[in-house]
């Protein structure tokens, strides 16, 4: 029961195709690519090393 048949996969692609129509499918999945896309990058710039400098000790009075 845990995984899906070949039926439930065609009865998901059916209400797919009836929600965004045949015409918006491919806008909507040329959208979904640009998303990936950009997170994607976001990520290559996540890379770089953070320096963290360490906490000070306040200076001691001599």
């Amino acid at each position: 029961m845990g995984s899906f048949s070949l039926m439930h996969w065609a009865i998901v692609l059916l209400l797919v195709l009836l929600l965004f129509g045949a015409g918006k499918l491919p806008k909507v999945m040329g959208d979904l690519a640009k998303g990936v896309k950009s997170f994607k990058a976001g990520l290559k710039d996540d890379d770089a090393p953070v320096l963290v400098e360490a906490p000070r000790k306040p200076a001691s009075d001599a």
